[in-house]
């Protein structure tokens, strides 16, 4: 069984910066397309970047800002959040065994979610 755990999160200023990570056990990552998602309240679960074969995608709002990356000996996704904005606020979470634009609910493994609170 594939298990995520996701962390990094917290509070920035617009303008900021973070990184999160999401850390797998059970199966190597690499075997599997990774996404990240996010949530906010009133708002769906939305894809906000997603890595598979077929390179890096990302979300319109997050392009140029957001960057997905993994290092497969850690067994470890990353998304690198710079030049935060207030909209970026959400609950976000690591997705694994899925597909990249799918629906959300398609996805069979997920980390338990971090928050990203960006405000001044």
């Amino acid at each position: 069984q594939l298990v995520l755990v996701d962390s990094g999160g917290g509070l920035v200023q617009p303008g900021g910066s973070l990184r999160l990570s999401c850390v797998a056990s059970g199966f190597p990552l690499d075997y599997y397309a990774v996404a990240w998602f996010r949530e906010a309240p009133g708002v769906g679960r939305e894809e906000v970047s997603c890595s598979n074969s077929g390179g890096e995608h990302y979300a319109d709002s997050v392009k140029g800002r957001f960057t997905i990356a993994r290092d497969s000996a850690k067994n470890t996704a990353y998304l690198q959040m710079n030049s935060l904005k207030l909209e970026d606020t959400a609950v976000y979470f690591c997705a694994a065994e899925g597909r990249c634009g799918g629906p959300w609910d398609v996805w069979g493994a997920w980390g338990q979610g971090t928050q990203v609170t960006v405000s001044s």
